[in-house]
């Protein structure tokens, strides 16, 4: 969900235009790295399994009857696709969907190059609201590390956003069917995830939602790059005094430190200040970057309770340990980055710039013993999704969803959740 005070997306004529944001010529020119290796990568076993045996066989039937399904939703959509988006594209999948937006899997009927458009619905005044902010970000952006806009589409209803399709899945899933995982392979998607998120403070931009299923490989293969994506929540603001914000006409060194008060995001990744509902800037971000530090080294989460209060009492506090399996294996270095992102004072945490010249992530964790933590990280995700709280799906949904998504994927943040900074609020559930 978007969030924020944004602009309100002006209607546009009845007949439709097609804005260009990047040509597909220039996008046709990969970045270093996109194209993966021709090996062969050795298979792994299921995400619950620490044997080398190879994945579970599946039935072909259920494969089929998936892709039949799928193929009929594609159908179904492609029917309310507007006839000048389906002139260029041709649509493949549904993949995804929001309060005001879907998003389909589809090919360029030129290029045969594959792209997810998000198509949002801006009748409502809301809607507009969201796919405005959504778009002045994307707009803006443009780094290695961070999903790229193409071209948009914009009619009287309905907008159409062309972007990047990635293809190689979530971090911790990633992590998971590895088999092997160090503190170095953390260090080296930490580092691209600092990347982005770098850039998009030093262009004034607080992403506001960032989480492990909002970082996506943009390919399988073992060399690809990680994205920063889901931009619903992003705004302009937030950013702290002296960033380099060099594609929005202010001078290096100017003072874009105006906080922002709107209460969004996803409450685990949730930094005290939007929960004691107090100003914040982009320091937001960074707290989130140390929970998902946390989770990657760990499969585990620093705050987590069934009960929201106790939740927010606990974040609030900064109260969280690095007890229990993988943490004696893991280095002091690593722990030493973890802690000074999750700090509760905001003016006292990591910056993007500071957190990516930090020892642990500069030496690629040099000191480290390089222990193999996959057994550790996929036990505790095993444990989390099987544990059948609230949150978390059934043990036998475990089975057929991927872990990462079972396993860390929480509850939506209602604006009535919010805590005041004398006390924690009444919950309704």
């Amino acid at each position: 969900m978007g969030c924020g005070n944004s602009k309100v997306l002006p209607e546009a004529s009845k007949k439709g235009y097609v804005s260009v944001v990047q040509s597909l010529v220039v996008f046709s020119k990969r970045h270093e790295g996109d194209e993966p290796k021709k090996h062969k990568e050795k298979r792994r076993g299921p995400w619950f399994s620490n044997s080398d045996d190879g994945p579970r066989p599946t039935s072909s039937g259920r494969q089929q009857f998936t892709q039949r399904r799928e193929r009929d939703k594609a159908a179904s959509y492609k029917d309310t696709f507007e006839p000048r988006v389906t002139a260029r594209y041709d649509i493949k999948a549904l993949i995804g969907r929001g309060s005001f937006s879907r998003v389909v899997r589809a090919e360029h009927r030129a290029t045969r190059q594959p792209f997810a458009i998000k198509m949002m619905e801006v009748a409502a005044p809301r809607g507009r609201e969201v796919c405005a902010s959504e778009l002045a970000v994307l707009q803006r952006v443009n780094h290695a590390n961070v999903i790229q806009l193409i071209e948009v589409f914009q009619f009287p209803r309905r907008v159409y956003a062309v972007l990047e399709l990635a293809t190689g899945g979530e971090l911790l899933d990633r992590v998971v069917s590895r088999g092997h995982f160090t503190e170095r392979d953390a260090t080296r998607a930490l580092q691209m995830v600092l990347a982005g998120v770098g850039h998009l403070h030093n262009l004034g931009v607080t992403h506001r939602d960032l989480k492990p299923e909002n970082l996506l490989y943009y390919h399988p293969g073992a060399d690809s790059r990680l994205l920063v994506t889901d931009f619903g929540s992003a705004t302009f603001g937030g950013t702290l005094a002296g960033s380099e914000v060099s594609k929005t006409g202010e001078q290096p060194g100017e003072d874009r430190s105006w906080s922002l008060r709107t209460t969004c995001g996803t409450p685990e990744y949730m930094a005290p200040e939007v929960l004691l509902r107090k100003p914040y800037t982009c320091a937001v971000d960074m707290w989130a970057l140390g929970v998902i530090a946390y989770i990657v080294l760990s499969g585990s989460m620093p705050f987590e309770d069934d009960n929201r209060t106790r939740l927010y009492k606990t974040i609030v506090r900064g109260k969280y340990s690095f007890h229990g399996n993988p943490w004696p294996s893991v280095s002091n270095l690593a722990k030493d980055f973890i802690a000074r992102l999750l700090v509760s004072d905001p003016a006292a945490r990591l910056t993007a710039d500071q957190a990516i010249r930090h020892p642990w992530v500069v030496t690629m964790a040099a000191g480290a013993s390089m222990r193999n933590l996959h057994r550790s990280i996929s036990q505790n995700l095993r444990q989390r999704a099987s544990r059948g709280s609230s949150r978390c799906p059934s043990s036998g949904d475990a089975k057929e969803k991927k872990p990462t998504a079972a396993a860390v994927k929480q509850s939506s943040w209602n604006e009535s959740d919010a805590l005041k900074p004398e006390g924690i609020r009444s919950i309704s559930n």
